[in-house]
């Protein structure tokens, strides 16, 4: 008889990195740059509009799929800025944030025997999801193309076997920060076409790309409407992650099926956050804007006193998050270089918190050095962070002795 207890296949996902580091920095004091949500709040107006949806009485059960004035919204905006048409009553979902929809999405289309392709280093929910639907993950590495990480197509290719059902795609990508081009995607669809794949993709920072990066829908390319479901959210274009209102949009075949297993994980969630998300996909694009840009500018704070510091800043094209080799910074403090060993005693050493990049991957040796950082802070804090990381680093330029100087 098999003892009581956690099945052996969710074993591994007893607790998340980022309850762990978040923790870390709670008993120490130390900034947090680990987890990745803003310390400031979404566009004003879509805060009163949801304070105005719940002084109105719309906190009851939505509609199973989600409200009708938000569905509308984002087949809406899918087609204003993609040129993607979507049926908000059979080809838009609203679900419980992005992670839901992820989930759901691999519950309704892998099966027991089924492979799941993943590209690493990966979200962690991943793995989470691929697990709880009884399938298995096949995962292929990221590779160095310059400062930047690329996708490699042909490891893809090479990983496809009888039993990959699902490809699931995150970009722009977390943690790298690597926004993948319209080459890169198009051979993947190609692959996709070839080999009869679904695919679910995560576009959660789709309006947070910096620089000349761009981000291009995968379900645009040619072959993939028809078997790609598209998923995204609120929380990180309009700061407000705690609100947890994603969305899956895709054919209306597909986008039943994610449905039927939402519907018995939380059947509806965020009735008066619905129509605020709808108001801001119609009006606060312009604030999305200003927030895209202070973003980069303080992605460009963050990754210059990291190099002031001795990190070997890796470029980030969007997302919240940059990372950086720490072997350097490792030697300097008397640190190991393994990225868990060294977030774990960085907050002791220097009062600062990130997340170890190895945690994300199947194959932990090629990214031990590697950490993350989140940028999605205050100036303060961010030039807090750099002040503390550079006071107790040998790197240190002459004259960085305050805050936000290395900047």
């Amino acid at each position: 008889m098999r003892p009581h207890g956690l099945v052996p296949r969710l074993q591994p996902f007893t607790s998340t990195i980022f309850a762990e580091m978040t923790a870390l920095a709670g008993r120490t004091g130390a900034v947090n740059l680990g987890q990745g949500f803003p310390d400031t709040d979404g566009p004003a107006g879509m805060l009163e509009t949801a304070r105005t949806a719940i002084a109105e009485g719309r906190n009851q059960y939505p509609p199973g799929p989600g409200d009708p004035e938000l569905r509308d919204a984002i087949a809406e905006h899918r087609s204003a800025h993609y040129g993607l048409r979507h049926d908000p009553d059979t080809e838009v979902l609203v679900t419980v944030g992005a992670t839901e929809g992820i989930a759901a999405a691999l519950l309704a289309l892998s099966d027991h025997g089924d492979e799941v392709l993943l590209v690493e280093p990966y979200y962690d929910s991943y793995a989470a999801a691929v697990a709880l639907a009884g399938a298995r993950r096949r995962t292929v590495p990221l590779v160095y193309d310059g400062d930047r990480f690329a996708l490699d197509v042909d490891a893809l290719r090479a990983a496809v076997g009888p039993s990959t059902r699902v490809l699931l795609l995150n970009s722009p990508h977390n943690p790298t920060g690597t926004v993948f081009t319209h080459t890169e995607l198009a051979a993947l669809a190609g692959l996709a076409v070839e080999h009869d794949l679904l695919v679910v993709t995560d576009e959660v920072y789709e309006h947070l790309t910096f620089d000349a990066a761009s981000h291009v829908p995968l379900a645009t390319l040619p072959g993939m409407a028809e078997r790609t479901l598209s998923v995204s959210s609120a929380g990180k274009t309009f700061s407000a992650t705690g609100w947890k209102i994603g969305w899956v949009c895709g054919p209306a075949a597909l986008v039943a099926a994610v449905r039927a297993a939402k519907q018995f994980l939380t059947f509806v969630g965020g009735a008066p956050f619905q129509p605020a998300v709808a108001y801001a996909l119609r009006s606060e694009l312009d604030w999305v804007a200003r927030h895209r840009a202070a973003l980069q500018d303080k992605r460009h704070r963050l990754a210059d006193g990291l190099r002031a510091a001795g990190f070997g800043v890796r470029r980030s094209e969007g997302t919240y998050f940059v990372c950086a080799d720490i072997r350097d910074v490792a030697a300097d403090l008397g640190l190991s270089s393994d990225g868990v060993d060294f977030c774990m005693a960085l907050p002791a050493a220097a009062g600062v918190v990130a997340v170890p990049v190895s945690v994300f991957v199947d194959d932990p040796e090629p990214w031990r050095h590697v950490v993350r950082f989140a940028f999605c802070k205050r100036d303060e804090v961010l030039d807090e962070a750099v002040y503390r990381l550079t006071s107790v680093c040998r790197h240190v330029p002459h004259g960085v002795s305050a805050p936000g100087e290395c900047c």
